[in-house]
């Protein structure tokens, strides 16, 4: 009863539009409520628990680095350099915006702060240069998901916490998929610009290629600072997501000099906001998870779909399945927190390797900000040009989920393209 209790009170709360965060959390409560056999307060203890981690410190760490590196002015200068590197191109522009949010990524973690710090500026550029407005504002929220992809990435932390995996190593593993989700998205920006004739004004010089990479090298030392000293064994993910913060402060101030009082304090604002929903998901979803597992739950999935996989591949393709549609209904951290350790035993079973499912599962939940109904960033790229409709931009992001999906198909049937760099960096 408490499952039947718990599945028709989370759907109908979802179907009602209620946050997710209070979804997860009053279906918890009123299935333990009707049950009656377990005491209340074990939830409030569970609900404390699943955000009692150190680790997890470093999702508002993170959070607060990447506002402060946009308001810091990190973000025109990256752009100023992408612009020197693929700016004279057929889809010029286009290139621009994904490169821009590839750079960004390793700074930010988080999808929909990339898609606003890159995109605030992009699009009406390339609107201005005479791209189409649903596809400007489209290729934006596609390039956006590479934040969670190339680290550091809170999606990746959700992940290592949910199931024990090491941070440090998945972070690793999401470089080479980061990079090829953005090659890919360039390809097809270029062969949509090519027939549409969307070319760049912009002329790129080598020294005007030199001037913006001394003026974009302090950001670009961040995620080499970061990535560094967690594999130089100076720090944890953790403390790094610190550093980052000092580092972003100091460069915003004394380098840069466009941080001041009031925007630092709208950065922590914002991130603080943000974490704060963030780890509420992830404080109740802790508590659904172990309302599942004590029903034994995971254990009547795992034999489920052990009986309808007859082999590694077939389950990865059923795993694949279940995360794209859940990553269109459900937020991706409440989502890795339930569904990472329902899987663990099917994983283990099927000598998956963890890592490896990391980068699928994450890029998984990637594709889902831009698929309806939750699409996240599908709306945060429209509050960039409000006069756009949504079915619009959904009309315009399809043939990208497309090419997404394909990637998501190479880095779940070839390990390697995740792992490889493990064997040289872990």
């Amino acid at each position: 009863m408490v499952v039947q209790v718990l599945s028709f009170a989370l759907a109908i709360l979802c179907i009602m539009n209620v946050p997710i965060a209070i979804c997860l959390g009053a279906a918890s409560f009123l299935a333990l409520y009707m049950d009656g056999s377990v005491p209340l307060l074990l939830l409030v203890q569970r609900m404390f628990t699943g955000t009692d981690s150190f680790t997890l410190l470093a999702i508002p760490l993170f959070m607060i680095a990447g506002r402060l590196m946009e308001w810091g002015g990190i973000s025109k200068r990256l752009i100023d350099l992408s612009m020197n590197v693929v700016g004279g191109m057929y889809g010029g522009l286009a290139n621009v915006s994904i490169l821009a949010c590839m750079f960004f990524a390793a700074i930010s973690g988080s999808a929909p702060a990339t898609v606003v710090a890159i995109g605030s500026i992009m699009v009406p550029a390339m609107i201005k240069e005479g791209y189409g407005k649903s596809f400007s504002v489209a290729i934006l929220a596609a390039a956006g998901i590479i934040g969670v992809i190339i680290p550091p990435s809170i999606l990746f932390v959700s992940y290592g916490v949910s199931i024990g995996a090491s941070i440090g190593k998945l972070f690793i593993a999401g470089i080479i998929p980061g990079v090829i989700m953005g090659l890919s998205l360039m390809l097809f920006c270029y062969i949509v610009s090519r027939i549409n004739g969307w070319k760049s004004s912009v002329k790129p010089t080598f020294r005007g290629f030199l001037s913006s990479l001394k003026k974009s090298i302090w950001g670009l030392l961040m995620p080499i600072i970061i990535l560094g000293g967690i594999y130089g064994g100076i720090f944890t993910p953790t403390e790094s997501a610190a550093v980052a913060c000092i580092y972003s402060l100091f460069v915003g101030f004394f380098v840069y000099k466009e941080l001041n009082i009031k925007n630092t304090y709208i950065s922590f604002y914002e991130a603080g906001t943000t974490s704060a929903m963030v780890l509420l998901i992830i404080a109740t979803a802790t508590a659904m998870g172990w309302i599942l597992t004590t029903e034994q739950v995971p254990l009547r999935i795992a034999e489920a779909l052990s009986s309808l996989a007859q082999s590694r591949y077939s389950l990865l393709l059923f795993l694949n399945i279940m995360l794209l549609v859940t990553g269109c209904l459900m937020e991706p951290n409440a989502a890795i927190i339930i569904l990472g350790p329902i899987f663990l035993p099917l994983l283990q079973q099927a000598n998956i390797d963890l890592i490896h499912f990391g980068v699928v599962m994450v890029v998984n939940m990637a594709i889902g900000m831009l698929t309806p109904p939750l699409g996240v960033n599908l709306f945060v790229a429209q509050s960039l040009q409000k006069d756009i409709p949504i079915k619009s931009i959904i009309s315009a992001v399809t043939p990208m989920i497309i090419v997404l999906l394909v990637n998501l198909m190479l880095f779940t049937y070839i390990p390697a393209i995740s792992t490889v760099l493990l064997k040289y960096f872990a």
